[in-house]
C-alpha cells in the first residue's frame, strides 16, 4: 500500500473508474417498491441523494437507509452531494411516516440517518429518538440502526437518542485526523470520537446492549500509517464495527478523488481493523456505511427474538431487556 502523503488538490480532469468500481444500474422489484412508496410518504433516502452506488444491492434485500428532517443539511462537506443551505423543512409526523414505509416494506433492517440540522436546538435527536421508538412499535422484527450526527458534542440530544435503544449507532469519522478540515468542514476528529465514546457510557448506564460503528473513505490523500492509527483511535474508545470504502467524487463541486485503492489493499485493511479487535469490518471498493448493514451485529436472529418479546405498549424498549 502506497505511504507517500499527497495533498488534496484542485480539480483534475475527468478520470474513468476501474473496472472494480462498475456496478449495474438499479432494478428490480423490490427497488421499484421502495422508491415508489418513500416517494408517495414524502421520505428521502440516502441511498439516492448520497448516490449510493450499492443502492440496487441493498434495496434488493429489503435494507435502506432513511433520511430524515429533509433533505438540506446546515453543513458544507468537501466529499458529500447532499444540498447544503439553510432549511425550512420540519415535520413532526415524519417517524409515523418512516414506520409505515418500513413496515410496508417489511424490511429486514432499516439504517435512520440525516442531514446535519444545526438550525435545531438538540439537532434532530428527539426526531431520531420518536422513530426507533415507532419502529420498535410497528416493525419490532426490523432491525434499526441510526447514523447520527454529532449534535455539537453535547450530551442530552445523544443520550435521548441512545436510550431509544437502536441496535446499532453510527458516528462516522469519515477520514483520518490530518484531512478532517478539508473533508468535514464544521467537524472535530475529537468531537466524533467523543461522541462513540459516550454513547457507549449511555447505554451502559441505561442497561442497553449496543453496538458501535464508524466510517472511513480512502483515496483522499491519507496515508497508510493514518489509517491504521484511526483505525486504534475507534478500538480505544470501544466502536466494534467499521466500514472502510473507496471515496468516489459525487459531482465536480466535491473533493477530487487522489488515488483508488484496489481490492487487494482492501483486503489488507480488513485484516489489520480484525486484528486491532473490531467484531465486524466490512472493507471494500464499494463498501458504504449502511452496506450489509443487516448481518453486522453477532447474534442478529437472538436479538431480533428478544426484540419482539421486549417492547411495551408503548414501543419503547425495556430496559435491561437487550442486554
Amino acid at each position: 500500500m502506497a505511504r507517500d502523503v499527497q495533498a488534496l488538490e484542485p480539480a483534475p480532469a475527468r478520470r474513468r473508474h476501474p473496472d472494480w468500481l462498475k456496478v449495474p444500474v438499479p432494478a428490480g422489484e423490490a427497488v421499484r417498491d421502495l422508491r415508489r412508496l418513500v416517494r408517495g410518504l414524502n421520505l428521502n433516502t440516502v441511498c439516492e441523494e448520497a448516490r449510493c452506488p450499492n443502492l440496487g444491492e441493498c434495496w434488493d434485500q429489503r435494507t435502506a437507509t432513511i433520511m430524515i428532517l429533509g433533505d438540506t443539511c446546515t453543513r458544507s462537506c468537501g466529499f458529500c452531494a447532499v444540498r447544503t443551505g439553510r432549511p425550512t423543512w420540519f415535520d413532526a409526523d415524519e417517524p409515523r411516516r418512516v414506520a409505515e414505509a418500513v413496515a410496508t416494506l417489511d424490511l429486514d433492517h432499516v439504517v435512520i440517518t440525516s442531514v446535519a440540522r444545526d438550525d435545531l436546538a438538540d439537532g434532530g435527536a428527539a426526531v431520531f429518538a420518536e422513530t426507533i421508538r415507532r419502529l420498535r412499535r410497528s416493525c419490532p422484527q426490523t432491525g434499526v440502526e441510526v447514523l447520527i450526527p454529532d449534535f455539537d458534542g453535547h450530551d442530552a440530544p445523544l443520550r435521548s437518542v441512545v436510550e431509544a435503544a437502536p441496535d446499532i449507532l453510527d458516528h462516522n469519522v469519515e477520514t483520518v485526523e490530518r484531512l478532517q478540515r478539508a473533508v468535514r468542514r464544521r467537524a472535530r476528529y475529537d468531537r466524533s470520537l467523543g461522541v462513540l465514546d459516550r454513547a457507549r457510557a449511555f447505554a451502559r448506564r441505561a442497561g442497553l446492549a449496543l453496538h458501535t460503528k464508524s466510517s472511513l473513505m480512502v483515496g483522499l490523500g491519507e496515508t497508510e500509517d493514518e489509517l491504521v492509527a484511526t483505525l486504534r483511535d475507534l478500538r480505544a474508545v470501544d466502536c466494534d464495527i467499521v466500514t472502510i470504502g473507496q471515496y468516489l467524487r459525487p459531482t465536480r463541486d466535491n473533493l477530487p478523488v487522489v488515488r483508488h485503492y484496489t481490492p487487494a489493499e482492501f483486503a489488507t485493511l480488513r485484516e489489520a481493523a480484525l486484528a486491532l479487535g473490531f467484531r465486524h469490518v466490512e472493507s471494500g471498493p464499494l463498501v458504504r456505511t449502511s452496506y450489509h448493514a443487516r448481518g453486522q451485529v453477532p447474534g442478529a436472529e437472538l436479538r431480533a427474538a428478544r426484540r419482539r418479546a421486549a417492547v411495551d405498549a408503548e414501543g419503547r424498549v425495556v430496559p435491561g431487556a437487550l442486554a
